[in-house]
């Protein structure tokens, strides 16, 4: 797949997104345009194309915080007041995930968001953090387990015979990791 391919089907898409965090449409222009240079030069990296879109999202959402950390922007609370209030009614998975992740060792958080959603191959993860493989196989393994143990403890979920999580996400004042 061609960067123009991609350009051509996505490329409005992240542009709305980018637009919906910055609200100006000068700066998202200059946002998506780092955002391809960025798909551009990293596209042959990414082996499954079934995985293209919420690759490129992420890279938006890194090029759009990259751009709040260097043009020294405030960002007001009340931008994100609706966001956090629509938030706090529901209690979703990813509400105790986000939590989990955060509570997670630094050493097993950067191999497990490497390979599990950023999509990397494990290969590429040992390379990128300067170790060797087995090393880092038996990190994401780890913090896999921790992960799973986190949403037993955290939601009451229960591992059933094949080793799958089952049960139901309990309500938010019960939970120990989002509330």
């Amino acid at each position: 797949m061609t960067t123009k391919t991609v350009w051509d089907k996505y490329s409005a898409d992240i542009r709305r997104f980018i637009l919906s965090k910055v609200k100006d449409e000068t700066i998202s222009d200059d946002i998506l345009q780092d955002t391809f240079i960025k798909v551009h030069t990293k596209l042959h990296t990414l082996n499954d194309d079934t995985k293209l879109k919420p690759w490129l999202f992420s890279v938006a959402r890194y090029t759009i915080l990259d751009y709040f950390k260097t043009s020294k922007k405030v960002v007001e609370l009340n931008d994100f007041k609706d966001e956090m209030d629509a938030q706090s009614t529901t209690h979703t998975e990813k509400d105790c995930l986000r939590g989990i992740l955060v509570n997670l060792p630094k050493k097993y958080r950067d191999p497990i968001f490497l390979s599990d959603i950023m999509g990397l191959k494990q290969k590429d993860v040992a390379k990128r953090l300067h170790l060797p493989l087995p090393t880092i196989k038996s990190q994401i393994q780890r913090g896999r387990k921790q992960i799973a143990q986190g949403f037993m403890d955290c939601c009451g979920y229960k591992m059933n015979k094949k080793g799958y999580l089952v049960g139901e996400i309990q309500e938010k004042e019960n939970c120990k990791i989002c509330n």
